[in-house]
């Protein structure tokens, strides 16, 4: 089980995400960047943070570590934004803590070198869970300490918005033409050698228990937490077997303009992260 930690001090909303998260203390003396139940996406955004951000972990890569969030809604009182006075009184309870990494910057393929193993890896990873939301767009990568850090994992496994049609979804293959590694001949084969044997339904169980009960409960066409953490495991344990076939790497779209300045593009070398 995660461990379970009480938000004492609300510090800063983060503009940048569309949940409003926030840095927040707790009562560990840690700063924790937190997501809301409260928040327009919903408990399943958490879920998915929960099961892709422990499997990420198990697996080997780089996920700030996770943490059950107590929160008092007594914190927003204080707080001089409404909105965010909304967000945090209507998230009284459990919600998420995501470990804060100070100084942390945001990944920029064209400052930062990727070496072909490890963005096969995170390639792979993100066709497992059906991440659409590592692009170049919106790369939701970290450079911390010279390594990359994967983060924001609460638009993966699109399927479990519609059960009925899980199955049939998560079957679909996995286009990372836009992936913000694609650009970096992403080895997907050792990938694959490397993660496929080890998605287990014995691993997929551990981390799905990881996932607390109330953010499982009332889910249509299903009796208990239990029974859906199973369909979490069935998902995740059959798009492994078939996930490495299905991997396509193309041409990228051309809709946006790169936002990086000339002089970053054209002059500096990129500094490899491992």
């Amino acid at each position: 089980m995660l461990t379970e930690v009480m938000a004492t001090r609300y510090v800063t909303p983060l503009r940048e995400g569309g949940s409003l998260p926030g840095i927040v203390e707790g009562d560990d003396l840690g700063t924790y960047i937190m997501k809301f139940t409260g928040a327009g996406q919903g408990r399943k955004t958490l879920v998915a943070e929960v099961i892709c951000g422990q499997l990420g972990r198990r697996l080997g890569l780089r996920v700030p570590d996770l943490v059950r969030m107590q929160l008092d809604p007594v914190i927003g009182l204080s707080e001089p934004d409404q909105e965010v006075q909304e967000l945090l009184k209507a998230s009284g309870g459990l919600n998420l803590g995501m470990d804060y990494l100070p100084g942390s910057l945001g990944f920029d393929p064209l400052a930062f070198e990727v070496s072909a193993r490890e963005a096969g890896r995170v390639v792979w990873f993100d066709a497992l869970i059906n991440n659409v939301d590592r692009s170049w767009r919106n790369p939701n990568l970290l450079v911390w300490h010279g390594e990359l850090w994967l983060i924001d994992h609460g638009a993966a496994m699109i399927w479990h918005h519609n059960w009925p049609t899980a199955e049939k979804a998560a079957s679909r293959p996995y286009n990372a033409s836009d992936h913000v590694l694609a650009t970096f001949g992403p080895d997907l084969a050792a990938a694959a050698e490397e993660f496929a044997p080890r998605i287990t339904e014995e691993l997929l169980t551990e981390i799905t228990a990881d996932v607390p009960d109330e953010w499982l409960v009332d889910e249509p066409g299903f009796d208990s937490p239990d029974v859906l953490r199973q369909a979490y495991v069935k998902t995740l344990l059959a798009r492994a077997r078939t996930i490495s076939d299905q991997i396509t790497v193309g041409e990228p779209t051309k809709d946006k303009p790169s936002q990086a300045p000339a002089w970053l593009a054209g002059k500096l070398p990129r500094r490899a992260v491992k």
